[in-house]
């Protein structure tokens, strides 16, 4: 998966990502700005994941986006 992209299509799949992980609001997710370790951050915070289970989780949700 190639975050350069995800990056730059950001503003089109947070919505998705919204959709996904609905305690993100949406001011954490345009501070997010498509940055996997920003987004795997804000997620650790809200739902008290460790960091692996955070990245691991994002990794998969985007797999199939990309």
């Amino acid at each position: 998966m190639n975050w350069d992209i995800i990056e730059g299509k950001w503003n089109q799949v947070k919505g998705s990502v919204k959709e996904k992980w609905g305690d993100l609001t949406d001011d954490e997710l345009t501070e997010v700005g498509g940055k996997r370790d920003k987004l795997a951050g804000k997620l650790q915070e809200k739902y008290g994941w460790t960091k692996e289970e955070a990245e691991r989780k994002v990794d998969d949700f985007f797999h199939d986006k990309v």
